[in-house]
């Protein structure tokens, strides 16, 4: 995120403004809870939050904050941001800081931890041992800290800071350890932004894919069945469906070729691969069956080198296209889980193209182009492109400088050719190769990344991948990884909170509801339903003892794009009249017209009514 056009957020004003808004906030809370030990508070997207430890309450639990104390807090951080007091920096060595902060167990962790190079003031992960740490003064306040932030508090406009709520948090993310209280925030340049910032919040909120999720009918988490593990209901899966019939088709004319894939590996596989232990932290338990191990799929790419392994490859074979919508597995911890978009098992539209070098950067171009032709199609105008290399001051990232050099170069003379707009984020690649991410932007300007392609050097490396080239000599194959959607959970639930429900024709999981005015309309409309059917327009039948003008209203509620009221007028002429979700009044037309124009609607998938 950059607020200063393509300033990244880290050197920007609001970045600034929010990181010391997060320090006022701690100097607040202690103020107010003299016992309080201080965690951390980094600045994140639209806003900030703190960690805090207030200690044990009379039964024993983490004390929490109240919605009055968030309010008391509040009110103290706007008095300090009037007062014009300076943020000052200055240095300690490692052994007076533990001295300065005795009293302050999460921070004395951290020095410890800055001392034996694992992780930085803001708790990151680093590799650097620490001599001296940094700290920031405003008042009496003293923090641990690198920076940056403003020169002074009445720099950051006290009505332009908002508190929004609490919420445990374990420090360090480690659910073994202390459960802490985190108050989130939020700060801008003035009011007017603020103002607006929180409209948004409020638009979410009804646009919330849980929500809009049950009332649709899309999806539904069963506790029995685990949380992070949806369960789509008949008219999510037709939604789902529709979605991978439309990539599939336009896979298969692009010469793409479908594999299935087993949901379990033999955990011999992801080690070879580097996926394992290299996400170790993000899989499940490997499974024992008889003397071998097993893990629950975590990606898809390593079973589809297998398939391209399966037999000789020659240079007429490539470029090799495996399409999958392959289920993979992943442990989030069970705070993290978010409906649709942050789930343990979900889908990828995954595709690994084995090319020849010479065929890299006009297959690169072609998956680029498909899609855009995705996006295009679903109505996903806004959005941006991320080339994300590797740090070479990390150990994250597997294979030789000289591998990594030829992978950049060719994502950035493909990008170049095509006249993307791009920036380049270090540390933004995957461990095996660099990557051009497509960061979509909804109706509400959140950012999401979609859209992913990979050049990989690595894994044919590892795999010892060969075909045969026309000079008769075994050469080495490079790798595409790539997915338009992601993974269809998410992009699901993005795509409903983005269209808040109402989606396009094409896509919506009932095209039209036929509603009869009374009783002896229902064969009429069960007619007109089966002439729909046969046409191939999803549609259903009203026909419930409520008045017509409650069923108009159900309809619209279920975001169904037409309503076809019918009743003797209508009968009579063989027409329907037509209303749409946005109450549109389109009155009677020939039910021949109708049938046309919405099939033609559909075959275009046009995004409008």
């Amino acid at each position: 995120m950059a607020d200063n056009g393509n300033v990244p957020y880290i050197e920007s004003d609001l970045y600034r403004i929010r990181h010391s808004a997060a320090h006022v906030m701690a100097e607040a809370v202690v103020d107010l809870f003299p016992e309080v030990r201080l965690a951390i508070g980094p600045p994140v997207e639209d806003g900030f939050y703190y960690d805090f430890d207030l200690g044990l309450d009379e039964r024993g639990k983490p004390r929490t904050f109240t919605p009055e104390d968030l309010e008391r807090i509040e009110a103290r951080m706007q008095e300090l941001l009037r007062e014009n007091a300076a943020f000052e920096h200055t240095t300690l060595p490692v052994g007076e800081a533990l001295d300065f902060f005795a009293g302050q167990p999460y921070k004395v962790e951290l020095i410890e931890a800055l001392a034996a190079g694992k992780v930085d003031e803001n708790g990151e992960p680093t590799t650097e041992p620490a001599v001296e740490v940094g700290l920031y003064r405003q008042r009496e306040f003293v923090d641990l800290c690198r920076g940056p932030h403003v020169g002074r508090t009445r720099d950051i406009k006290a009505n332009a800071v908002k508190l929004l709520r609490t919420s445990g948090a374990y420090w360090r993310g480690d659910e073994h350890n202390p459960q802490l209280q985190r108050i989130y925030g939020t700060a801008w340049h003035n009011k007017a932004e603020l103002d607006e910032y929180l409209q948004r919040l409020e638009e979410a909120k009804l646009r919330d894919h849980r929500r809009l999720g049950k009332q649709l009918g899309l999806f539904h988490i069963s506790p029995l069945v685990g949380s992070g593990l949806p369960l789509w209901l008949p008219k999510g899966a037709v939604l789902r469906e529709t979605l991978e019939n439309f990539l599939r088709q336009a896979q298969l004319e692009r010469g793409y070729l479908p594999v299935i894939t087993p949901h379990i590996g033999n955990l011999e596989l992801y080690r070879k691969s580097g996926h394992y232990p290299y996400y170790k932290d993000s899989q499940y338990t490997p499974i024992k069956v008889d003397e071998e191990e097993f893990l629950l799929k975590p990606m898809n790419c390593p079973h589809h080198i297998e398939i391209y392994r399966s037999e000789p490859r020659s240079y007429r074979d490539l470029p090799y296209r495996l399409a999958e919508f392959g289920t993979v597995y992943r442990y989030e911890k069970s705070g993290e889980l978010t409906g649709l978009t942050r789930v343990r098992g979900f889908t990828v539209d995954d595709s690994h193209l084995f090319v020849a070098p010479e065929q890299l950067e006009e297959e690169f171009i072609a998956v680029v182009d498909l899609i855009q032709y995705v996006f295009g199609t679903i109505g996903f105008s806004d959005f941006r492109a991320r080339l994300g290399i590797n740090d070479p001051a990390s150990d994250k990232y597997a294979g030789e400088p000289e591998m990594w050099a030829r992978g950049i170069a060719a994502i950035r003379n493909a990008a170049d050719k095509l006249g993307l707009n791009y920036t380049i984020e270090e540390g933004e690649a995957a461990f095996y190769g660099p990557k051009l991410d497509f960061i979509f932007r909804d109706v509400l300007k959140r950012e999401w990344q979609l859209g992913t392609v990979q050049v990989d050097f690595l894994l044919p490396e590892r795999f010892d991948l060969e075909y045969t080239g026309e000079d008769g000599q075994k050469h080495r194959p490079v790798m595409i990884h790539r997915a338009p959607f992601g993974s269809m959970e998410r992009f699901v639930g993005i795509l409903i909170e983005h269209f808040n429900g109402a989606f396009p024709l094409w896509l919506s999981p009932v095209q039209a509801t036929v509603i009869p005015i009374a009783d002896r309309h229902v064969a009429y409309a069960q007619a007109v339903a089966a002439d729909l059917k046969a046409a191939g327009i999803r549609v259903t039948v009203d026909d419930s003892s409520e008045r017509m003008n409650k069923k108009i209203r159900a309809a619209q509620l279920q975001k169904t794009p037409y309503m076809l009221v019918v009743g003797d007028k209508e009968e009579e002429a063989g027409a329907v009249a037509v209303r749409t979700r946005d109450n549109d009044d389109r009155g009677a037309q020939p039910l021949a017209t109708f049938l046309r124009d919405v099939s033609g609607l559909i075959a275009a998938r046009s995004l409008e009514l």
